[in-house]
C-alpha cells in the first residue's frame, strides 16, 4: 500500500497539465484514504475522503475554469 501511494504522489507531481493532475490528485488521496483505514485511523480516513475526493477538485475546477474564461474575454 505504501509502494502505491509513494507511485501516485510521484505521477501527481510530473502530471502537467492542471486537470489530468485534479484527477491524479483525487486518486492519490483515495488511495490515502486506504492507507488510513489499513492503519486503523478511520477519522482521518473519512476527513481525507471528503477533502480529496470532494472538496479540493471542486475548488480547483473552479479556479482554472474562471483563469480561462478571463484569458479567453480578453484576449
Amino acid at each position: 500500500m505504501l509502494l502505491l501511494v509513494a507511485a501516485a504522489a510521484t505521477a501527481v507531481a510530473l502530471t502537467m497539465d492542471p486537470l489530468r493532475q485534479v484527477v491524479v490528485s483525487s486518486v492519490y488521496g483515495l488511495l490515502l484514504v486506504i492507507l488510513f483505514v489499513v492503519l486503523q485511523a478511520p477519522d482521518v480516513a473519512l476527513s481525507m475522503l471528503v477533502v480529496s475526493s470532494v472538496a479540493y477538485p471542486l475548488i480547483v475546477l473552479i479556479a482554472i475554469s474562471r483563469t480561462r474564461r478571463r484569458r479567453g474575454g480578453e484576449g
